[in-house]
């Protein structure tokens, strides 16, 4: 039997690896405190959960749209102008089976065999894999610490060639937190605009900033600016409903069209039940109460984490302020020995560091060997004794 390249290719999630290991060894009976964790600890609030029983009971349970409900469309184009002031027509809106989904279909709306796609690193894992499967080749800018992070416009106008397609921009960030200021994106739109670079960005945690940061999309830099975006959302880390697998985006209508018959003959309409009760999260005044306060949930935790890991001898953190993770630079650590296995790497740090009870996901995974990435999407008490675990662990390397 002969597997495509292109499959072939494909890396398989470390994040899901090392996550499975952690689930086998409590199976075994052995404690261990989960740091991976890429989705909300909340369950779905009750009225969306409601309004998807409603569904069923009325029997919305047909094929919708490939494109999605235009219900579902509408209440997306209404989010966009009220959190974003941007101006969206509902044929420019798709609906998909989860962001993964609508990222995925985006590259390969855009993205040529051959072509380049800036990307800058650290960067969610899941990005790669993408671009490769569309046949595009990944071209990596190197961020740095003291800047939190974050790709410059400098950058960015240094790797331009006559080959790249595309930018995929994400922020709030996944694995660092680090949120882009409206100043930092103007200057990457400016060399953008100027290139007609394209922009996939990716905003899936828009809702979860703090430290009075906001949140701005390239899209509303200029309507030229507009014409060259996609902006990838979803339904999974604002409302707590990542099984429910409902991810939109926003694009100029050709690309929107492109995409909506390529849907139409890979996963065809998100589930109409999911789509159904999206309407009401989008809508009901109960909404913005559950962010809110899933929000300061969140923050509570962040602090603690940067709290309890600020003063550890060895590490450095740069402090986050968008979504659930905390990017620990643990590269110091390296070349000490834990149980006789040498830590040369973030690899081996996570491997050793699990055999300790603590499961996290190493750096490699996102571009990044230098650093681990935590998750604070689990309980107050988890991360004390996590960290506490951590610290030891630590300790105990010589």
């Amino acid at each position: 039997m002969s597997i495509s390249r292109k499959v072939k290719e494909i890396a398989p999630s470390l994040t899901l690896e090392i996550t499975a290991k952690a689930k086998k060894m409590k199976a075994d009976g052995i404690s261990v405190i989960g740091f991976g964790a890429g989705e909300p600890d909340f369950n779905t609030p009750e009225y969306i959960i409601d309004s998807a029983k409603k569904a069923l009971d009325i029997g919305f349970t047909k094929y919708t749209p490939a494109a999605g409900m235009l219900e579902l469309k509408k209440a997306v184009c209404d989010k966009f102008l009220k959190d974003n002031n941007l101006v969206y027509d509902s044929a420019q809106i798709v609906i998909s089976s989860g962001a993964k989904s609508s990222l995925y279909h985006a590259i390969c709306a855009i993205v040529d065999e051959g072509d380049e796609v800036v990307l800058p690193s650290p960067f969610w894992l899941t990005y790669p894999e993408l671009i490769k499967l569309a046949g595009g080749k990944c071209v990596y800018v190197q961020t740095k610490k003291e800047n939190g992070y974050k790709m410059t416009a400098e950058q960015f106008a240094e790797i331009i060639t006559d080959k790249t397609k595309c930018l995929i921009l994400n922020t709030p960030n996944n694995p660092t937190g680090a949120i882009y200021s409206e100043e930092e994106i103007k200057a990457i739109a400016k060399v953008a605009e100027e290139k007609g670079i394209y922009v996939i960005s990716d905003e899936i945690y828009e809702k979860l900033v703090y430290e009075g940061e906001k949140h701005y999309s390239i899209a509303q830099y200029s309507e030229k600016m507009k014409d060259l975006t996609i902006i990838i959302n979803g339904m999974s880390k604002t409302y707590a409903m990542t099984g429910w697998r409902i991810g939109y985006l926003a694009a100029p209508l050709s690309i929107a069209k492109a995409i909506s018959s390529m849907q139409s003959h890979t996963t065809s309409n998100a589930c109409s039940i999911s789509q159904y009760a999206s309407v009401t999260a989008l809508t009901a005044p109960e909404g913005e109460q559950f962010i809110a306060k899933m929000q300061k949930v969140f923050d509570e935790r962040r602090k603690l984490m940067i709290e309890m890991l600020q003063d550890v001898d060895g590490i450095e953190c740069v402090q986050p302020k968008g979504a659930f993770y905390v990017f620990v630079n643990v590269s110091k650590l390296y070349g000490k020995k834990y149980d006789g296995v040498e830590i040369n790497g973030s690899l081996t740090f996570a491997d050793c560091a699990l055999k300790q009870g603590i499961a996290l996901i190493p750096g490699i995974a996102f571009g990044n060997d230098e650093c681990i990435r935590l998750s604070y999407a689990i309980s107050i008490e988890d991360i004390k004794e996590g960290l506490t675990r951590l610290i030891s662990f630590i300790n105990l390397l010589k």
